[in-house]
């Protein structure tokens, strides 16, 4: 825990999955970070230096960081010169974007504020919340000045810089990948270029704070729409009989066709949920972006269907649902296509189901009580003629076909076929 008078050169907001690993990546490059969050129990576990999510080579650094006083956890901001906000930016019912975790971590930091210091939101965000959160700290703190576009110097700096990361490879990425960094002014942008200069190699482009929560939401509307395209194929050759991975991988032969692969959906904390922020803000004119949403989403129900027929057609049969997380080789459900595919099947055939989920040891809430269970991959090999892959975890990769001889196989990943 931190002495409240004491100042740090970085407080984090936010110790998830991207807050904790850019906190240890900061510290790393030698500031002083304070990480706050109000899950006091993820406090507790990385003070002790250790951490309650899972990525690669986290807990090692995390324990590092912690030991050299590099990196220390409160429930509490203190003052410091540079403040990044990374907290969740969930979608509220109607698909709606809720920045108020946002806005509470700027209340937050409010009053340790000081001329001179620089705040950062890292959330993915509607365009406009950086202002928003400005209009809100001018609000709270009437003693500081605080930048507008074409106005005067302020005493506190504002800045948007999205993260641009893949589970899995975090650390990697966060070092390595290029930065879009945008300032209410332009001297707020090359403030906080200066920061990120310091622990990341990719380019670092500054641009205003509106561009830059656009460019974010656009990426990975780019990747839903893409994967959409992907999805519709796969029913398509379900539909006609032909293996789909063969007709994408012939395709992307042609020098200027790069189709994505297929899945049970679209899931994690950005492509499942970022596009609706686009959506949001201009309805009439995203018929595509909320088109691709529609048929991602709904994949999840043909994958069901699917399963559920051969289910109907035998009732002697169980099924494994065999993973769980939203991509592979990694412990994060956040809206995973995997869960809602069990869960809607654990509703409706109960403990005829099977789970198998490496990287987790209880089943979510949502599956609790249907009669489904977690188990693990020699159990449900042993009594489960339905094998249903959702996840290409590196367990499932390794399954021979001597294995899963003799079993009803419905692969959505694609990673069976010998």
């Amino acid at each position: 825990m931190n002495d409240a008078n004491s100042q740090y050169d970085v407080v984090v907001v936010g110790l998830g999955y991207i807050g904790l690993p850019t906190a240890a990546v900061i510290a790393r490059s030698g500031s002083r970070v304070l990480g706050v969050d109000v899950n006091a129990h993820a406090v507790e576990t990385i003070s002790r230096g250790q951490i309650h999510i899972e990525e690669a080579d986290l807990e090692e650094l995390v324990a590092d960081v912690v030991a050299r006083g590099l990196l220390v956890p409160s429930l509490t901001p203190a003052p410091a010169d540079i403040f990044v906000l990374a907290v969740p930016t969930p979608l509220r019912d109607g698909n709606v974007p809720d920045v108020s975790y946002v806005m509470a971590a700027v209340r937050s930091i409010a009053p340790v504020l000081k001329r001179g210091d620089t705040v950062i939101i890292e959330s993915t965000s509607p365009v406009g919340t950086t202002e928003q959160a400005r209009d809100l700290l001018e609000t709270l703190r009437p003693d500081l000045s605080f930048p507008h576009d074409g106005g005067e110097a302020a005493d506190v700096a504002l800045c948007y810089c999205p993260e641009r990361v893949l589970p899995g490879r975090i650390l990697i990425e966060l070092e390595g990948n290029d930065r879009s960094i945008g300032g209410i002014t332009p001297a707020c942008a090359e403030k906080a270029a200066d920061f990120y200069r310091r622990f990341v190699r990719g380019t670092c482009s500054v641009t205003s704070a509106r561009t830059a929560e656009m460019v974010k939401l656009v990426e990975n509307s780019f990747r839903d729409v893409n994967i959409a395209f992907a999805n519709e194929i796969s029913m398509v050759c379900d539909s006609v009989g032909l293996d789909v991975w063969e007709v994408i991988a012939l395709a992307n032969r042609h020098p200027r066709v790069d189709v994505l692969q297929p899945g049970p959906g679209v899931g994690g904390h950005c492509i499942a949920v970022d596009p609706w922020f686009i959506v949001h803000s201009d309805p009439e004119r995203t018929p595509l972006i909320r088109t691709a949403r529609t048929v991602n989403d709904g994949k999840v129900d043909y994958v069901v269907d699917r399963a559920a027929r051969t289910l109907g057609e035998r009732q002697d049969i169980r099924v494994a649902c065999l993973g769980l997380a939203f991509k592979a080789n990694i412990d994060d459900l956040r809206e995973s296509p995997a869960v809602k595919v069990a869960e809607l099947l654990a509703k409706r055939f109960g403990d005829r189901v099977d789970i198998v989920e490496p990287h987790t040891q209880a089943l979510p809430k949502a599956i609790e009580g249907s009669g489904a269970q977690l188990v693990d991959l020699d159990t449900a090999l042993g009594r489960c003629d339905l094998l249903l892959l959702l996840v290409d975890h590196r367990e499932f990769h390794a399954l021979s076909p001597a294995r899963r001889a003799g079993k009803i196989i419905q692969d959505t990943r694609g990673i069976w076929r010998d």
